[in-house]
């Protein structure tokens, strides 16, 4: 195996998923005939029944726009005698927002805004030639949609060993994150943690990558190593989870922004 840069990477930040809540992971019978969408002030939410879907935390689960709350609904009709939280990902998104990153918006944006302290697309590989080349072929083109969206500058290094990011290019990351709301950064969590990567959950955020367009770029290593020699079950496996778990959070990023377009 060669030496490549880091895969994966960044300081810990909080995460949270439907599964994450000890009650969701008893799957408990499904308790409800019919689901409906209805008005909530100027928000939406799912009837059960007649009554809210609440968070974990009880709190009345709530969505900005008809369309989300109807997605939402729609994975709540789809279980069957018993309630499956995996199938869920819109569910346990609105549940996150709510109940994790709403109370402190700003830290948790500060969270996600800290992997560009050891940011994925400025860790190069010192060899082979031909993975240094499609490093170079797919970060470098980031790094420059960065310097021209948000005017920072990243220090490339070969290796694994830290450098120190400029303390200006990591207040302009920052402020970036800070100016997404609960939502927008449930979402934006799988897809930087997943890649290790600020920058490419600000150009998911931003609709210049698309989910496969982020995988790619993220995983690029990993996807080099596999085309190279090969993958096992168990690391394909694990690619394709994380695959899907991209797709689950820029599903909800087009629900969020239904007008936006993609540019790559």
């Amino acid at each position: 195996m060669c030496k490549t840069s880091r895969q994966f990477g960044g300081p810990a930040t909080p995460g949270y998923s439907v599964a994450d809540d000890p009650l969701l992971l008893l799957a408990m019978k499904r308790f409800y005939t019919a689901v409906t969408v209805a008005p909530s002030d100027d928000d939406w939410s799912v009837t059960l029944d007649g009554k809210p879907v609440r968070t974990p935390a009880r709190a009345v689960l709530t969505v900005p726009n008809h369309a989300l709350a109807t997605e939402i609904a729609g994975e709540w009709t789809a279980q069957d005698d018993r309630l499956r939280p995996e199938t869920m990902p819109l569910t346990g998104f609105a549940y996150a927002a709510i109940d994790r990153i709403s109370p402190d918006v700003s830290e948790f944006a500060d969270g996600l805004a800290a992997f560009a302290a050891t940011e994925l697309l400025a860790y190069r590989a010192e060899g082979p030639a031909a993975l240094v080349a499609a490093q170079a072929a797919g970060w470098d083109p980031l790094l420059v949609w960065a310097r021209a969206r948000y005017d920072v500058a990243f220090t490339v290094t070969s290796g694994i060993v830290h450098v120190a990011q400029p303390p200006a290019t990591l207040a302009q990351i920052t402020a970036a994150f800070r100016a997404f709301d609960a939502l927008a950064l449930a979402a934006l969590h799988p897809v930087v943690t997943i890649c290790g990567s600020a920058v490419i959950g600000l150009a998911v955020a931003e609709r210049h990558l698309t989910a496969d367009a982020a995988f790619a770029a993220g995983q690029l290593d990993e996807l080099w190593q596999a085309e190279q020699w090969g993958s096992d079950p168990l690391a394909a496996a694990s690619l394709a989870n994380r695959r899907a778990a991209l797709g689950d959070a820029v599903r909800l990023l087009d629900l969020l922004q239904p007008s936006s377009s993609w540019r790559c």
